[in-house]
């Protein structure tokens, strides 16, 4: 905060924090800023690291990242499988630091997941900086609240997907963003066109779409001269753009004999991979836009879109508790400082969340489909929005004006928002009533405050209301932890939608508690059949897909050969590859599975190899794989 504004707010009369002012003094941190600080980081640290051994680890994202941690080549490529025959579907920075801990720790579930706990731990840490620097002490605590106790962010920081790294960065960008609008200085601004780009390779497209909303608020809101901010903006964007293509233009550059190939396209292109697998086929009705390899996005089209997205009975519960209230801070936050100069942080501030919040509600909306998880990213927006809105309402309830309503009907209106998204489940019907409690007496105390009501009174007033609206989420938050309500490592939700999705997973596969170097009964037989028939072989066996390759790779770091990538539709091999890697006595076994499509490789294996009788590889019935042994007789 400036000296000026400092001095504004020293000088505004009996009121502590005018509405039209700054929302605090200084940047002298209050007593009790640093232990409620170190509380809420110590309830993050138990909600994302309990029972971390037995994390819900994703049963593809871990089999990469095992793979990956074998040596620099599947590692900087994302190879699906130690020999990098394919890669990923997706870029693979967000699993660099995964396969960093099993290299470092070794093959176990708690040192996968490890970095999803650190990540989701320093995004409440960070927020609560970001938020501070722009809206003061009391903002900042009621931000990092809101996003430690979101269930979304609890669930997925147990998981192992991209979101949660995606998400961290993001809340980086925005930090730098509002030190350069804040500083004026060009530094910030390059630093955050780097994480941007950083975010990228993490979840490609969707870190782009903040893009604009950086963008205008640096001009409206930072000091300077139009041109000159309109400059540093596009030297910022280029940065941005740079580090963002920085893995992609390396990999066009490397020979395709010296890389894996890129899954999900079909000519074996970055590009294609990023913006037309991951990016214009989940928009249009043409599965092969950009490259996209034919059927493979059909199976990603998972429900959840349509403008009420929010709040339906999946996504309104994991996410949207303080949707109403976040909404009505945008508006009145903006309102109320319309008069204030061109470079008012905290109207900045609100245009920065609110737009973070507008731009990823607006393309979610409008795509194929979402999983639930994916709503992560906008759980800091929205904490952002609370923790601000409650700082501006409380400056203008201290200011005695006819606004000072406004604080206890946002907190009760919040409890009420509550009983509407539990309303159809009755999920924790004992903690409504004591939300409710609390909502009353807060909105009470607030409400009853006279000129010689003690600060203390009022100070407890507030806090009830806030508890009350952190209860019914935190309850949500917290169910979770036991794994019958946080759904299934591919669909990771809390609570009763949870349960759906973990029933659903056990009845198919029981998927659900996967682990690191712990194969099934039946893989360890079917593992100690292939590596007793294996004779010099590149390969251990070829997968369709990788649903098939997947608990083998996760239990052994072995080459395998995954055919048709991750939905078994990617043309990788091509059948004359497929018969020269059997010709030359590269790959003996291949392992189909009647779950996916057939492809030309499938019915290639299908017409020229032989089935392996179920029992010589422990299983007493065929089931849905089968092995085939493809060596010539003779």
């Amino acid at each position: 905060m400036t000296a000026t504004s400092a001095a504004q707010s020293t000088g505004a009369g009996r009121h502590r924090c005018p509405v039209d002012g700054p929302f605090h003094r200084s940047d002298a941190a209050p007593r009790w800023e640093r232990p409620a600080l170190a509380a809420v980081l110590v309830v993050a640290s138990v909600l994302y690291a309990w029972g971390i051994d037995h994390a819900a680890i994703h049963p593809y994202y871990s089999a990469a990242a095992r793979s990956m941690a074998t040596s620099w080549r599947p590692l900087f490529f994302g190879g699906l499988d130690p020999s990098g025959s394919i890669s990923l579907d997706k870029l693979p920075g967000a699993l660099w630091p995964e396969a960093a801990a099993v290299w470092l720790f070794g093959p176990h579930t708690w040192a996968l997941a490890l970095p999803q706990v650190v990540e989701g731990v320093l995004t409440v840490w960070l927020l609560h900086r970001v938020v501070r620097s722009w809206a003061g002490p009391f903002a900042a605590l009621i931000a990092a609240l809101v996003l430690t106790l979101t269930p979304v962010t609890v669930v997925l920081t147990r998981a192992t997907i991209p979101d949660t790294t995606l998400t961290l960065l993001l809340v980086a960008a925005a930090g730098a963003l509002e030190k350069a609008v804040r500083t004026g200085r060009l530094l910030p601004l390059i630093t955050c066109g780097v994480w941007v780009g950083l975010a990228f390779q993490a979840k490609m497209l969707q870190a782009w779409l903040i893009l604009p909303v950086l963008a205008t608020v640096h001009q409206l809101a930072a000091p300077g001269p139009p041109l000159r901010r309109a400059r540093r903006c596009l030297l910022s964007g280029a940065v941005s753009l740079v580090v963002s293509c920085s893995w992609m233009l390396f990999v066009r550059a490397t020979p395709a004999t010296s890389r894996p190939y890129l899954d999900g396209t079909s000519d074996n292109s970055p590009f294609s991979l990023v913006f037309g697998y991951n990016g214009l086929s989940r928009f249009g009705s043409d599965p092969s836009a950009l490259g996209a390899a034919p059927a493979t996005t059909a199976s990603r089209t998972t429900g959840n879109t349509g403008w009420g997205l929010l709040i339906n009975h999946t996504v309104g519960p994991q996410v949207a508790w303080f949707l109403p209230l976040a909404l009505l801070a945008l508006v009145l936050g903006v309102a109320w400082r319309g008069r204030r100069p061109r470079t008012d942080l905290p109207r900045a501030g609100f245009l920065l969340w609110g737009g973070w919040l507008a731009v990823h509600v607006v393309v979610f909306s409008v795509s194929n489909g979402n999983h639930a998880y994916y709503t992560s990213v906008i759980a800091p927006a929205l904490a952002a929005l609370a923790g601000g809105g409650l700082a501006a309402f409380r400056c203008a309830y201290e200011a005695g004006d006819r606004r000072r309503v406004v604080l206890p009907s946002a907190i009760v209106g919040t409890v009420v928002w509550a009983l509407v998204l539990d309303g159809p489940t009755r999920f924790l019907p004992w903690l409504l009533p004591v939300a409710v409690m609390l909502a009353v007496c807060g909105a009470l105390g607030l409400c009853a405050r006279g000129p010689r009501t003690p600060r203390r009174v009022v100070n407890w007033a507030l806090a009830s209301g806030i508890i009350a609206t952190l209860v019914v989420p935190a309850g949500w938050a917290v169910s979770c932890l036991d794994p019958l309500y946080a759904g299934a490592s591919t669909a990771p939700v809390c609570g009763p939608v949870g349960t759906f999705y973990h029933e659903a997973v056990h009845h198919r596969a029981s998927l659900r508690r996967v682990g690191l170097g712990r194969p099934s009964a039946r893989d360890t037989a079917l593992l100690r059949y292939l590596t007793a028939h294996r004779h010099g072989e590149k390969y251990l066996f070829a997968a369709q897909a990788a649903y098939t390759a997947a608990p083998l790779l996760r239990a052994e770091s072995q080459p395998v050969l995954v055919m048709g990538g991750f939905t078994g539709n990617t043309p990788f091999p091509t059948i004359q590859r497929l018969d020269a890697l059997f010709a030359t006595h590269q790959v003996r076994y291949a392992l189909l599975t009647s779950r996916r499509p057939a492809s030309p490789a499938t019915l290639w294996v299908r017409a020229y190899c032989r089935p392996v009788p179920p029992e010589a590889y422990g299983r007493r019935a065929q089931g849905s794989l089968t092995l085939y042994d493809c060596r010539p007789e003779g």
